[in-house]
């Protein structure tokens, strides 16, 4: 039989398959608030300066010269990241993205390689110390660069856990494990949130946020490797294995699988597929091409309002909860769209790209205001 026949027999989304993906799904508050430390952690409080002519070029006066409001910290009072030294909120969080966009084009390659837990499992690891030494750094320098790494471990450990919540289960079951890990996300933001509610200082904000990491990490050993990579790597018997613990894990009576040999072409000796295969081949490259741009004018929207939230007037805290729990009707539209069979995939994205779309022209013709100039 084949993998999919396999999953038909294992249970496509058991029990255990459910333990497994709500785990990973979970993990994306974790996700989240690392995502989103910046905003909270970055932010401005007021502060009134004494005498504007005469600041001193020197940082350890500044205290002399610049009242902060007492009501939370950040790194900008810490650090005195005001007036000239502003744009290193800014910097700190680019470079969190840049990470970011370094740990997925690395992740996905060496996942494919070295199999999806060691490589996740790595990340996560990393990750978690990378987010105490930022919490922990003893200068902007320290802080700015832990972020960095932060990025790099976070982004391609989120998208390793991604994947196994796509792999651990059948493949009708995609469109749902793949909306909880994005709705998880949405909710997470409102929990680092109401954290930081809490938590008004930024040292030991940045550190309990890191916390959950922990405890997700030493859960983490438990996972088994995904049945998919080891089957695509011809690991038959490997793959058999961990499908007949998630068919007891589902209190299915114990079947007998027996995979079919030559999924691992790359393994003996025949043409391996690569990352190279979407611009090989004319159809996928254009398709693959369309995909990333629809991918980047998302993110780069949804990033620009998401972290922008920090700015708008009214409730600091409130305005970042609020950037999250307005996704999170999304979800489950998305879901029930994509699954039917008048909709699909392809019209479902049109659909919400097009008034995405319309809403962006229509914030063009509201009145002018703060909160406007600000998006």
């Amino acid at each position: 039989m084949d993998l999919d026949e396999a999953f038909l027999h294992t249970g496509e989304f058991g029990r255990y398959q459910k333990r497994l993906t709500g785990f990973l799904v979970l993990l994306q508050v974790y996700v989240a608030s690392q995502s989103m430390l910046i905003v909270l952690v970055g932010a401005v409080p007021e502060y009134h300066v004494i005498d504007q002519e005469n600041i001193p070029e020197s940082k350890e006066d500044y205290d002399k010269y610049v009242h902060y409001a007492n009501n939370f910290t950040s790194i900008v009072s810490e650090w005195h990241l005001i007036k000239h030294e502003a744009y290193k909120v800014n910097l700190a969080s680019s470079l969190f993205f840049a990470g970011l966009l370094i740990g997925n084009v690395l992740f996905g390659p060496l996942s494919d390689k070295l199999g999806r837990k060691p490589v996740y499992l790595s990340g996560l690891f990393f990750d978690i110390i990378f987010g105490y030494l930022a919490a922990l750094a003893p200068s902007y320098e320290v802080f700015a660069i832990s972020r960095f790494f932060v990025g790099v471990m976070n982004g391609g450990m989120a998208l390793v856990s991604f994947v196994l919540t796509q792999e651990y289960v059948g493949k009708s079951y995609w469109a749902l494990t793949g909306s909880l890990t994005n709705l998880t996300f949405a909710l997470g933001i409102a929990l680092y949130a109401l954290l930081g509610f809490y938590i008004r200082n930024w040292r030991t904000l940045a550190f309990v946020a890191n916390c959950p990491g922990i405890f997700f990490f030493l859960l983490s050993f438990l996972l088994p490797e995904s049945p998919r990579w080891l089957y695509s790597q011809g690991y038959t018997a490997e793959a058999e294995k961990v499908l007949e613990s998630i068919a007891v894990g589902n209190s299915v009576n114990r079947p007998v699988i027996k995979l079919r040999l030559g999924a691992g072409a790359a393994k003996s000796g025949g043409p391996a597929h690569s990352v190279l295969d979407l611009v090989r081949y004319e159809v996928l490259r254009w398709r693959t091409l369309i995909l990333m741009y629809i991918w980047y004018v998302c993110s780069l929207v949804y990033y620009g309002l998401t972290l922008n939230a920090g700015e708008l007037k009214g409730n600091l805290y409130l305005n970042v909860a609020l950037s999250g729990l307005v996704e999170v009707p999304a979800f489950p539209l998305c879901l029930y769209f994509i699954e039917k069979s008048w909709c699909g995939r392809g019209r479902a994205t049109s659909g919400f790209l097009v008034f995405a779309g319309l809403g962006c022209i229509f914030t063009m013709f509201l009145p002018e205001s703060n909160e406007c100039r600000a998006l």
